[in-house]
């Protein structure tokens, strides 16, 4: 009678742990769908047994404490079961070229084109979408899920998508023909030889940051002022992170503890007074190369500023 508990307890005890695995299984297998909101587009994650923000942060290739800060919520806290939680896309994680990695798909609305799909999600290429979701034209069905960007994660399924996007078709003008009864008169100017000009030596200049007027983000905070008028002038000592954004669409980023993510700073060279406006991407705390910085600004930033010192310097905040 004992050894026959003993077996129904191993017996409940496996079951119970099988349903477990099956339950996480089939969470990491389902789709992920994106949404957007006020702070930007993002995914919604429901927290299984034994979740943490460091989970997530891995699963989903981003700090965890920026997640903990784009839903308002305590990270030392830690996480409850079932709990909802919207994951940021964010240029760390979220890819738009190329055609490796965990598929993020959109679904379709009502007569809905690609034009509006490209529009809704960082005005990614039609070539793209194009490629990524075998289509042939712009017109797509409703409820159709599309893919419209990659999660690079290590514990998520990633796919590859053979091919490559096609090219933007051009717009072909029509030739205006002259009508028949009308005679074309064709005069005839005497032919200049032109002077043959010696080739100009090609220049190769320094690549440096577009700083048309200050930044992208200049407008959205100006809007944000309105909003919010500054409240905070401070000299704080400031380091460098590296991104392959602001070289060319002037899009400055941030670290900063103590402000939401997404809110736009004035940044200020105290030196030469130069200024550019970024976006706070998340905090600084907790992380040990952070030690001894009040921010780290992007190094387009940096560069934008005629900021030299990869180490330290001071820079002035305004928000």
């Amino acid at each position: 009678m004992q050894s026959n508990l003993i077996v129904m307890k191993k017996f409940t005890f496996l079951l119970f742990f099988s349903l477990c695995v099956v339950a996480i299984i089939s969470a990491q297998k389902s789709e992920l769908l994106v949404k957007s909101g006020d702070k930007g587009l993002y995914l919604e994650h429901k927290v299984q047994p034994k979740e943490s923000f460091y989970a997530l942060g891995r699963m989903y290739n981003i700090d965890p404490k920026v997640i903990a800060s784009f839903n308002a919520l305590d990270y030392n806290k830690g996480l409850q079961i079932d709990q909802k939680l919207r994951i940021p896309l964010t240029e760390a994680n979220f890819f738009q070229q190329g055609n490796k990695g965990t598929p993020v798909y959109y679904k379709v609305g009502n007569k809905e084109e690609l034009a509006s799909v490209s529009k809704k999600h960082n005005n990614v290429l039609k070539s793209n979408l194009r490629w990524w979701n075998n289509l042939t034209s712009d017109q797509v069905k409703s409820d159709t899920k599309l893919i419209v960007g990659f999660i690079e994660s290590s514990e998520m399924k990633s796919i590859t998508i053979a091919g490559k996007p096609d090219k933007e078709e051009p717009i072909v003008k029509e030739e205006v023909k002259p009508k028949a009864e009308e005679p074309i008169i064709v005069e005839k100017k005497p032919e200049v030889i032109e002077e043959v000009k010696k080739p100009e030596p090609v220049v190769i200049k320094e690549v440096k940051p577009v700083t048309t007027d200050q930044g992208y983000f200049k407008n959205h905070f100006e809007k944000q002022i309105k909003i919010s008028p500054i409240t905070k002038n401070e000299t704080v000592t400031s380091g460098i992170f590296k991104t392959t954004s602001g070289w060319q669409d002037a899009k400055y980023y941030l670290l900063m503890d103590n402000i939401s993510p997404g809110t736009i700073v004035k940044v200020v060279n105290p030196t030469n007074n130069k200024a550019v406006y970024a976006k706070v991407l998340g905090e600084m705390s907790g992380i040990r190369q952070n030690a001894g910085l009040d921010v780290r600004i992007s190094n387009a930033a940096a560069s934008a500023l005629e900021i030299n010192d990869d180490d330290k310097f001071i820079v002035m905040v305004n928000y």
